[in-house]
């Protein structure tokens, strides 16, 4: 095993990834702005892998001399593609949304958890309760609901704290 190659190849290796890695970003750059932006957004896990999706292929245009910046382009363009696809199909087909994304989840009502969609959703009582507490609340009973949205995270809706003024 030649150590020295573990800290140093050659310059040619750092200059590749100097001006490869300022062309992938500016064209992910262009491309993700031009696509607009619900291609970024964080709505339900497919967009999550999307977004992984983008920075693995950047990795590897980046840093694997056997990816061609144009392969790279061509990768990361058919990504964008492909979400806006799935995307703009969502929003014309309400059977291909519910194939494609999550639906949120109640687990809890009026200070009650509901077991069934808590087991449904992988969720025990400890989670919920650290949930709760993370939003500053007491405990479960101030609360009015909690809802795991499609996209992984928590929404908890707080008991009003008291009648409205008129």
């Amino acid at each position: 095993m030649n150590w020295s190659e573990m800290f140093f190849q050659s310059w040619n290796g750092i200059v590749r990834t100097l001006i490869v890695g300022t062309l992938a970003y500016g064209f992910l750059v262009v491309s993700l702005r031009v696509s607009g932006k619900r291609t970024l957004a964080k709505l339900n896990a497919f967009d999550l892998v999307i977004t992984v999706a983008f920075g693995s292929t950047l990795a590897s245009i980046l840093l694997s001399e056997s990816v061609a910046l144009a392969e790279g382009a061509t990768a990361l363009a058919l990504l964008i593609a492909l979400q806006y696809a799935v995307t703009a199909l969502s929003v014309r087909s309400a059977r291909f949304a519910r194939a494609v994304r999550a639906e949120p989840s109640l687990l809890l009502r009026d200070g009650t958890p509901l077991p069934e969609a808590m087991r449904r959703a992988r969720v025990t009582h400890e989670e919920l309760d650290a949930v709760v507490r993370t939003e500053g609340r007491g405990g479960l009973h101030d609360i009015s609901a909690v809802i795991l949205e499609s996209d992984g995270s928590f929404s908890v809706i707080a008991e009003p704290q008291g009648p409205s003024a008129p």
